[in-house]
């Protein structure tokens, strides 16, 4: 009896060292994963600070020449600014661990060119707005700018192209707006119409190049010619690698503008910068995409928005965060409920409790995350509603994708689907692009 209270006693005291000694070392691991990321986010700040990244409305001599003596339009929204550099504080980290870069002043351009004598004449606003506070979709409104007197035209709604009237008197227009590098961000839709408009009417456009955001990744099926629409306009992948200036060049040199148009072009590329460069924009690009890890979510959440799944629309955490009231708590581990807000007047679910998952500590993405969007699928109450085939058919390029999550195919089925098409999208890129 005896002996057998030793071996026992023995026994629980190996236990206890061998967890001890396993707790000690798994919190070891996680201390040094926060080390290197706290060392990969200095390293970053560093980069940034030593060789910032040069936007090309910063870069004044090189297109002020340009303007003078011009009648000037402007395709511009709240992203279009000019930066006050000697302002850029570090990388700042959030209380959820999102990473940005503040730029502390800035000017707008519309401004900026004022106050240089240049004759900016008139606005032209793309979805959202000029100052980006219009919902998704939301029609936009002819308007005049308050601060300025400026006559704003909306490329939003009816007339998504400048028409030939708008472009009267007009010499040269210029094209600033922030883009985030994903197909159905209709950005790019906007300026296939500006350039197409530019074109038909022997107008140079002069394009001021910003970053992509999510240019360190190609990802996604391939929109299908037949399903073309202002949330997809040309046979690209979902997330096309390319910055507005090299966006545009493709545009030109693929012959897209039809009737063997090509667009009089001038761009001022980003100084300091390559696709696989990180960059924290400074300012929300649209009302839903707050911050660096939303949009970086985005073009995979992006599907969701064919779907009856909630993408965070209605809370402070849009794209960060996916719900619906047909998923259960049983399979999902988070709950919100979406509420009217700034950017989202009529959510999805409003009012509902959603049950689904907060990503804002994933990893940042490097490519499209498949694996929520088919679990989804598997786990809600009711797949017959699921997919609004119309919606999401636009979203993503193709009737293929919805058929295959219906079949039960595998992210990595799908995803080997999309090889091909990819694998030629890239070397017809090379030819058009400005940066490394």
């Amino acid at each position: 009896m005896e002996d057998r209270f030793k071996n026992t006693f023995l026994f629980f005291c190996t236990l206890i060292i061998f967890c001890g000694s396993m707790i000690k070392a798994s919190a070891q691991t996680i201390q040094n994963k926060q080390q290197d990321t706290i060392a990969l986010q200095q390293t970053e700040a560093q980069e940034v600070l030593s060789d910032p990244i040069i936007v090309g409305a910063n870069q004044t001599e090189e297109y002020l020449p340009l303007l003078q003596g011009k009648n000037i339009a402007i395709v511009g929204n709240q992203t279009s600014v000019i930066f006050k550099y000697p302002n850029i504080a570090p990388l700042l980290e959030d209380e959820q661990g999102i990473r940005s870069l503040k730029f502390q002043q800035y000017t707008h351009l519309v401004d900026s060119l004022l106050s240089n004598n240049i004759a900016v004449k008139k606005v032209f606003a793309p979805e959202h707005g000029f100052r980006g506070k219009a919902d998704a979709g939301e029609l936009v409104a002819d308007e005049k700018d308050i601060k300025t007197g400026l006559p704003i035209v909306s490329l939003h709604g009816k007339n998504k192209k400048p028409t030939a009237e708008s472009l009267s008197g007009i010499d040269l227009m210029i094209f600033d707006i922030q883009d985030v590098g994903v197909r159905f961000y209709t950005y790019i839709s906007t300026l296939h119409y500006v350039m197409q408009a530019c074109a038909e009417n022997n107008i140079m456009l002069l394009i001021l190049d910003r970053p992509n955001p999510n240019a360190h990744y190609i990802d996604g099926p391939t929109l299908k010619p037949e399903h073309s629409s202002f949330l997809g306009m040309h046979p690209i992948p979902l997330v096309h690698g390319m910055t507005i200036g090299e966006y545009a060049q493709m545009i030109n040199g693929e012959g897209w503008l039809g009737e063997g148009l090509t667009c009089k072009i001038t761009i001022v590329p980003v100084k300091n910068y390559s696709h696989q460069k990180f960059y924290s924009l400074p300012i929300r690009p649209s009302p839903n995409l707050p911050n660096d890890k939303a949009i970086n979510l985005y073009p995979s959440l992006g599907f969701f928005e064919g779907t009856t799944i909630n993408a965070g629309r209605g809370t402070e955490t849009q794209f960060q965060v996916f719900g619906s009231p047909d998923l259960t708590l049983e399979k999902y581990d988070y709950a919100y409920i979406p509420k009217p807000n700034f950017g989202a007047k009529y959510p999805k679910h409003q009012g509902e409790v959603c049950y689904g998952n907060d990503l804002r500590k994933m990893n940042r993405l490097h490519r499209i995350q498949l694996d929520w969007l088919i679990n989804a699928y598997k786990n809600c109450t009711g797949k017959e509603k699921f997919f609004n085939t119309k919606s999401f058919t636009l979203h993503a390029g193709n009737e293929e994708l919805q058929q295959q999550i219906m079949a039960g195919l595998s992210a990595t089925q799908i995803k080997k689907s999309w090889s091909e098409d990819l694998e030629k999208y890239k070397r017809k890129r090379k030819k058009y692009l400005i940066y490394n």
